[in-house]
This record gives structure tokens, C-alpha cells and sequence, in this order.
């Protein structure tokens, strides 16, 4: 009978150190998850800001020394984060994969013209910057046009503002949520122990011993949580580095390493602000108020 009641005081007690690890895992993991999107959030941004092309067409008498010269010109211009050439030639056969058919044999000639697609830098990705970039390209009397969309700049200018506005709310929101959820954790673990610290404190043991092994199992735990937050997000960094390399997720080392150490920190500060709250309160309750 004794043994049966052993085991299922260690089962219990597994169970309880199982819960709380894995609710200081799941906070911290997700905590970690948002400011790892926080600070990238520019560069995330920047990279589909730089994902709209703006297209330069060369008129047809634009020789090839001409067109070599406006590429040199592209090369130097502050606002080009890269660019590619597009003859007419290549443009047919891009055409003709598209439509499935070859028109060039309907017309007899190819009508398209010489082109540079060109990504323009995040900072110059608003409306007034195209403009003036626009007016800037059209002074050259060998270009034909220059098209871009200038709803989706719109769009992705305002969308950006938007959600960063967003982010930074929500990040606020979940901070708090997080340290409430794991002060509930190491509360309820302390609640299931109210009788043995009161127990403790009616033999004589001060506060502050018995305090000492709750705060050290909690920390303990707090920490094993944490480490496996921090296993988890790099194994996300890694998956989107991956992914998507032109992130470049890595670059900021110093702000991802500052993150991940605070989700250890975090692991170790909250758990012991929480447990000796926690055991306060059961230190200064009554006997009768423990039922």
C-alpha cells in the first residue's frame, strides 16, 4: 500500500515538473519567436520592398554600346540594389512560354524592346522616390519607358507601417501574458508543497531556508525550459536561413544573441520572482487558511 502511494507521489510530482518545464518552454519559445521577428521585422520588410521591379525599355535604336554605357550608369546609381539585362530575344522566348505560343510567326517580327529590370533599394521604395527616379530615367533620350506599379508601392508602404505598428502591441501584450503564465505554473507547484513549507516554518526553519530549495528546484526548472526555448529558435533561425537565404537572417549576430540569452535569463528570473512570491504568501497564511 505504502509503495503504491510512493509511486503515485513521484508520478505526481513528475508530472508537476513535466507541466512546468513545458509551460516555460512553450512561453519562452513563443516570446523568443516574436522578438526574433521584431528585430528583423525591417529587414523582412526591406526584402519585399525590394521585391517590386521597376522596367526600363530601350528604344530600338538604342545600339549596343549604347545600352552597355546605361548599364555601366544602372551599376552606379544609388537606387539600384541590382538589375538584369533583358534583350528582346529573351523576351520573346519568356513570352512564348507564357502564352504557349510563338507570335513572333503570326507577326514576323518581334515588337518587344530591349529592357533592364531593375530592384531598387528599400529606402527608395516610395512613391515621391520612383517619381523622381522616373522623371530622373526619361531625361535619357534613348529610353522608350518606365513602368512600375505604383499601387503595390503604396500598398507595401502602408501595409509595413500597419503591421509594425501591430507587432510592437501585440509584443507588449505578450510579454505580460508570458510572465503571468509561467508566475501561474510556479504557483500552482508551489501551492501542491503549502503544507510541507508550513510544516518547515512551525519547527523553526527560517523564510529564507525554506525558501532556498523551492527557488533552486524552480530556477532549475526554469532553465531546462529556457535551453530548449533557445534549441528550438535556432533550429528556426537555421530552417529560415535555409529557406530563405535572401534574409540573411544571421547578419544581425549581436541582436539574435542578445535575444536568445534573454529567453535564458527570462527562464531564470521569472521562476524565481514567482517562487518566492508564491512561498511568501504560504509563509505568512495561517494553519487554518492552508485547507
Amino acid at each position: 500500500m505504502a509503495s503504491s502511494f510512493e509511486k503515485f507521489q513521484k508520478r505526481r510530482v513528475i508530472t508537476s515538473y513535466f507541466s512546468v518545464v513545458l509551460s516555460v518552454f512553450l512561453v519562452l519559445f513563443l516570446l523568443g519567436t516574436l522578438g526574433l521577428f521584431v528585430i528583423n521585422s525591417k529587414r523582412i520588410s526591406d526584402n519585399f520592398k525590394e521585391d517590386i521591379v521597376m522596367t526600363i525599355f530601350m528604344k530600338n535604336e538604342a545600339n549596343d554600346s549604347i545600352i552597355k554605357a546605361f548599364d555601366e550608369e544602372l551599376r552606379l546609381a544609388s537606387f539600384a540594389k541590382d538589375y538584369v539585362y533583358v534583350s528582346k530575344e529573351k523576351a520573346a522566348e519568356q513570352h512564348k512560354k507564357v502564352i504557349g505560343e510563338d507570335f513572333m510567326q503570326f507577326l514576323g517580327v518581334n515588337p518587344l524592346q530591349n529592357s533592364f529590370d531593375v530592384h531598387v533599394k528599400a529606402d527608395y521604395v516610395t512613391n515621391d522616390s520612383f517619381k523622381k527616379i522616373e522623371t530622373r530615367l526619361r531625361k535619357n533620350p534613348m529610353i522608350a519607358d518606365v513602368i512600375y506599379d505604383q499601387q503595390l508601392v503604396t500598398l507595401v508602404n502602408d501595409n509595413v507601417k500597419t503591421i509594425t505598428f501591430w507587432i510592437l502591441i501585440v509584443s507588449a501584450i505578450f510579454a505580460v501574458v508570458s510572465v503571468l503564465l509561467i508566475n501561474s505554473s510556479m504557483r500552482l507547484s508551489i501551492f501542491s508543497n503549502r503544507f510541507i513549507i508550513k510544516t518547515m516554518q512551525l519547527v523553526g526553519a527560517t523564510k529564507s531556508f525554506i525558501r532556498k530549495p523551492f527557488i533552486k528546484r524552480s530556477i532549475m526548472l526554469g532553465m531546462i525550459g529556457a535551453v530548449l526555448a533557445v534549441i528550438a529558435l535556432i533550429g528556426i533561425l537555421i530552417y529560415v536561413d535555409v529557406n530563405f537565404p535572401t534574409l540573411e537572417i544571421f547578419k544581425d549576430e549581436i541582436l539574435i544573441g542578445a535575444v536568445l540569452l534573454g529567453v535564458l535569463l527570462l527562464g531564470a528570473l521569472i521562476p524565481w520572482l514567482s517562487t518566492y512570491f508564491a512561498t511568501q504568501r504560504f509563509l505568512n497564511l495561517r494553519t487554518d487558511d492552508l485547507y
